[in-house]
């Protein structure tokens, strides 16, 4: 008897479960990290603009005070002013561009040094900027040592032109720097966010397939124990009938039952994942020969056979030829009536010279609890319904057609190798 823990910790369908409950974390891993990916990358979008924004309106302000601090008197501009202007004592960089009859701006009152300042070529743009807008306009441009600064510059009337413009500076760096410290922090709290999801995702799937694990277990158990102790009465059973000299006929019910019984629980196995179809190359001609061969009224049964190999589970092929056959001996006509196998490329087929069935229960004999006899569907039965579920694990096709001049051909196809 096969026990409940180690047989169900080797389970297929238990190894199923567990790679779901992983799937699920998984799952829920990845879903909780789309959605912080989603939320960090909206706050750092948003930290970034912010910043950038603030950087200027602060870098803007600063260039517009200072532009009403200094003026011009007959044509001299006074820089007086920003000696004592707070304003000037907080700017990182600054300077007075100033420009007489559209040539080239001069640049006066640096703090702190020439080297702070873009080249002259951007200074020249910006003052064109300055020109165009006729207001405090902001640019990027990098110093000649290369640091990287924002810009804002504002115009100084003179009457009614622009005659110069107080350029301030700030680094992009210090905003930048604030910035990356953030980012840091959203990317070490979205990883162990995500950590977190992942660890109570595996816990609640855990949970919830416990009872499914439970009741694999359970099941697996109950077909081990349903194995055993239908095995047995069924031996026993056999070794009476043949003890007190019974007859054949009993013999071989004896040994239908127990097929019947054997290919039951390996359906009942296989459909709940506690055993896998080992599928193999195999020669089909040679299966069916060996098959039938076995049968205990064989006599009346001929097999022609080419060879053939297939892919394929060599019990589960061999039982459904088998109840192929014996459902034509059964159903075909008295007994002893001929029947004939057929093994073609990837086709077993099976001829019996009885009644047949119906074009309209063709179907129908294929389902459980369906037996076909004396041209209908009725009883109860699971032979061929065994057969299909077979050619379907194969990934074939099992039917039944009109026999020529009478009787009925069931077809296994198979895939070949």
């Amino acid at each position: 008897m096969i026990r409940g823990g180690t047989a169900s910790a080797r389970s297929p369908a238990v190894a199923r479960l567990r790679r779901t409950r992983r799937s699920m974390t998984l799952l829920f891993a990845a879903t909780t990290a789309a959605c912080l990916v989603v939320l960090a990358a909206v706050a750092i979008r948003i930290d970034a603009g912010s910043r950038r924004s603030g950087l200027d309106h602060e870098v803007s302000s600063r260039a517009t005070g200072l532009s009403r601090a200094v003026w011009f008197d007959a044509g001299v501009l006074h820089l007086e002013p920003l000696r004592e202007d707070e304003l000037a004592r907080g700017a990182q960089v600054l300077a007075v561009l100033q420009t007489k009859s559209g040539a080239s701006p001069s640049v006066r009152n640096v703090v702190p040094g020439r080297s702070a300042l873009p080249d002259q070529e951007r200074l020249d743009r910006v003052w064109q900027s300055v020109l165009d807008e006729q207001e405090t306009v902001v640019v990027s441009a990098p110093a000649r040592h290369g640091e990287r600064l924002r810009w804002a510059a504002a115009p100084v009337w003179d009457g009614d032109r622009i005659g110069a413009a107080v350029l301030v500076g700030t680094d992009l760096a210090r905003g930048e720097h604030d910035h990356e410290v953030l980012v840091r922090w959203l990317v070490l709290g979205c990883t162990a966010l995500v950590c977190c999801a992942a660890a109570v995702g595996h816990l609640l799937s855990g949970r919830a397939m416990r009872p499914a694990l439970r009741g694999l277990a359970q099941q697996e158990q109950f077909l081990a124990e349903a194995a055993h102790e239908l095995r047995t009465p069924l031996a026993t059973l056999r070794l009476v009938v043949e003890g007190r000299g019974s007859s054949d006929e009993a013999l071989r019910l004896v040994d239908r039952l127990s097929r019947l019984v054997t290919g039951l629980l390996a359906r009942a196995r296989m459909e709940a994942g506690a055993q896998r179809a080992e599928l193999v190359p195999l020669r089909l001609d040679q299966l069916v020969e060996t098959t039938v061969e076995e049968l205990p009224d064989h006599e009346s049964v001929t097999v022609t056979a080419e060879p053939v190999v297939v892919l394929g589970d060599p019990d589960l092929l061999a039982q459904a030829v088998r109840n192929l056959v014996e459902n034509a001996q059964r159903h075909g006509g008295p007994a002893g009536a001929p029947v004939e196998v057929t093994v073609a490329e990837g086709l077993v087929a099976v001829r019996d010279h009885g009644a047949g069935v119906r074009p309209a229960d063709r179907e129908r004999v294929f389902a459980r609890g369906v037996t076909g006899g004396s041209g209908t569907a009725s009883g109860t039965g699971a032979g061929l319904a065994i057969v299909r579920w077979v050619a379907e694990l194969h990934h074939g096709t099992a039917r039944l057609t009109e026999a020529p001049g009478g009787g009925l051909i069931a077809e296994l196809r198979l895939p070949t190798a």
